[in-house]
């Protein structure tokens, strides 16, 4: 038996990385987000402070994934990167200039003199927040309905990637996000603030839960090989656990928000947001740029590819350690009063 060439195995090495690399930042910049996109039901300012410093200590960390995916995205599929990035210049940029504005505000806002400056810097963080989830989602629709490609070019405008469908998952996006945040405030913080994340996570539960089915079932619409990865036989036995798993989770998140154990909704939530990953996988396999390029063809050279993955292989376990270590230093109740400023 003859040993599987390396031009076969390390672009899927490379696209496992950097799938989890964007997952990663999903589950950990998404409650983030999530708690900015918060700040507009929330008007005390101690509740306000209480829930920016249950994310103080890890929130700029948690960005750490998002440069590695895109990072790793233009060195090792520099033509996917070449593709996707002209297709999507406007979510992506918004995305930026969201994510510096939301920084900028978390900062300022602990740094203002006076109550209506501070107000500002919280409007501020919650716009920022928002944006940043609403592009985060209109990126998701661009790149799952298909990019025009000729010549392994770009062949769409500006504005191709604007539709129902991406307009729909950046609604999404945002509601997911706030799940988020609600659920890790339910798991960081005690008293009525926590009582109100707990209704707060059962409406936006209802309302994530929604947005998964209208997805699910309008994506296999937009392009017949997704139709065939999901219901043809015999990948249907493959794919059908999904929603059986995501109904199961759904099912433990309720049980979890009546229950004693706060840490039950957010792992519940993140579960959510797993499956839908991974359904999204099940959709675009083996394209990194659906329709027409694959993994394979988007791949940079064997050697670059090796080379890059030496550093990897020791840079990732070094950033989920330091991660690890931050979320525990900095784990328990955060109250009224303790900050990290």
């Amino acid at each position: 038996m003859t040993a599987m060439p390396a031009a076969t195995w390390l672009p899927l090495v490379w696209a496992a990385l950097i799938a989890f690399a964007v997952l990663a930042y999903v589950l950990l910049d998404g409650f983030d987000l999530g708690v900015g996109i918060l700040f507009l039901a929330e008007r005390r300012d101690e509740d306000r402070d209480v829930m920016v410093n249950t994310v103080a200590p890890v929130w700029d960390g948690n960005e750490t994934w998002l440069v590695l995916g895109g990072g790793g995205l233009f060195a090792v599929f520099p033509l996917a990167y070449a593709t996707i990035m002209p297709a999507l210049y406007p979510t992506i940029i918004g995305m930026l200039l969201a994510l510096v504005f939301r920084g900028v505000a978390f900062e300022f806002r602990f740094r203002a003199g006076r109550r209506a400056t501070r107000r500002l810097w919280d409007l501020a963080l919650f716009a920022g927040s928002a944006v940043a989830a609403l592009c985060q989602g209109f990126t998701l629709g661009g790149l799952l309905q298909g990019i025009r490609v000729a010549d392994r070019h770009y062949a769409g405008g500006w504005w191709d990637w604007l539709t129902g469908f991406t307009v729909f998952c950046g609604i999404a996006v945002v509601i997911g996000y706030a799940l988020l945040g609600a659920c890790w405030l339910i798991w960081r913080t005690e008293g009525p603030l926590q009582a109100r994340c707990r209704e707060y996570a059962r409406m936006l539960g209802i309302a994530t839960l929604a947005a998964i089915v209208v997805v699910s079932l309008w994506t296999p619409t937009l392009n017949q090989d997704y139709m065939n990865s999901w219901f043809a036989w015999p990948a249907i036995v493959a794919t059908s656990p999904v929603p059986i798993l995501v109904a199961a989770v759904a099912w433990a998140f309720w049980r979890g928000l009546a229950g004693p154990r706060d840490v039950v909704p957010l792992l519940c939530a993140q579960a959510l947001f797993v499956l839908c990953f991974i359904g999204l996988g099940i959709s675009v396999y083996p394209h990194i740029v659906p329709p027409s390029i694959t993994i394979w063809q988007a791949a940079a050279p064997p050697a670059s590819q090796a080379f890059l993955l030496a550093g990897t292989v020791v840079l990732v376990p070094i950033i989920l350690s330091y991660t690890g270590y931050a979320y525990w230093v900095f784990r328990g109740k955060v109250r009224p009063g303790a900050h990290y400023h």
